[in-house]
């Protein structure tokens, strides 16, 4: 009688040259699979590589007996998030691992770690390196923390695993994920992090699109799932409030006891107050664009947790 689990389980793991790491990461995975679960397939996302990726995936896929092994080879590079989504799409599996990188610097019995976990009740549960994290990474997860509604402590995340529900959930709340963590920490579900030891602290090198993509999304992030622009337009409304107003003030005193150049009182006053009406209306424009962003990447009619039937 086999011991294996009886779920079928999914990976969907990201690949953008990874031509030096993916041989290790996808045997470990591979042989993980096999061990423990009786169905299960793994779903290589190439993003558009430009190096050997694809070639080495193929030989590295051979070992695989009763693992589906497919890769889904994108046109042009569509950065982490999209390309995410793309395999989770495909995926078929009762729980789905994502792997947003191919660095190997966990032990194999992580991943078993993290789905049992999952299968105490928790329908997210990620994997974090125990190391500190980078001073940015830092910034972002306060400023995302500070001025969000969010009460899920976000950090850096190696995987995770999402149950059935969750991706049902997430497709009826949002058509687009332009960051997924961000979604998933306010799909209402249940979530937990395990921290693991980090067994190969080599640093991976990561070419200037990736970087530059990484960069751009913390920065529309931001923007999308945090009150960051409408607090900073508030905060320079105000003070172009208090400019203005001290500006009127300054005018009319030169007037009142000055020999200010014909016109001039007028023409600052006239400015003041323009600029006092331009910050406003910018402002009120700011609050639209913010609703509208609310609805199209927030909305939600509803979310719970859980339901526990107390009668027959």
């Amino acid at each position: 009688m086999s011991n294996k689990e009886k779920n079928f389980v999914s990976a969907v793991v990201y690949v953008h040259n990874a031509q030096n790491r993916i041989e290790k990461f996808l045997k470990a995975l591979i042989e993980t699979f096999e061990e423990n679960f009786e169905n299960s397939e793994i779903i290589l996302v190439n993003d558009y590589s430009s190096d050997g990726s694809v070639d080495v995936i193929k030989v590295a896929s051979k070992l695989a007996t009763c693992t589906s092994v497919s890769v889904v080879n994108m046109s042009y590079f569509h950065g982490l998030e999209v390309s995410m989504k793309a395999g989770v799409d495909l995926a078929i599996g009762d729980f789905v691992f994502e792997f947003d990188n191919t660095v190997l610097d966990f032990e194999k019995a992580e991943i078993m770690k993290v789905y049992n976990r999952s299968l105490e009740g928790y329908d997210i549960v990620s994997a974090s390196p125990n190391k500190k994290q980078k001073r940015t990474s830092n910034f972002f997860y306060y400023a995302f923390a500070k001025f969000s509604n969010i009460k899920y402590e976000m950090k850096t995340e190696s995987f995770r695993i999402l149950s059935r529900r969750v991706i049902n959930r997430i497709a009826s709340m949002n058509k687009t994920t332009p960051y997924r963590k961000a979604i998933y920490a306010n799909c209402g579900l249940k979530t937990d992090n395990i921290n693991y030891e980090i067994i190969d602290s080599s640093i991976v090198d990561t070419d200037n699109l990736e970087k530059s993509y990484r960069s751009a999304l913390a920065v529309d992030s931001l923007i999308l799932f945090t009150d960051i622009g409408y607090t900073f337009a508030k905060g320079m409304t105000l003070i172009m409030i208090l400019a203005t107003i001290f500006v009127a003030l300054y005018s009319i005193t030169i007037y009142l006891v000055g020999t200010p150049v014909e016109g001039w009182t007028t023409t600052i006053l006239f400015l003041a107050f323009a600029f006092f009406g331009l910050f406003g209306i910018l402002t009120i424009i700011i609050k639209y664009l913010q609703i509208i962003v609310n609805l199209i990447f927030k909305r939600k009619s509803y979310n719970f947790e859980s339901i526990d039937k107390l009668t027959k």
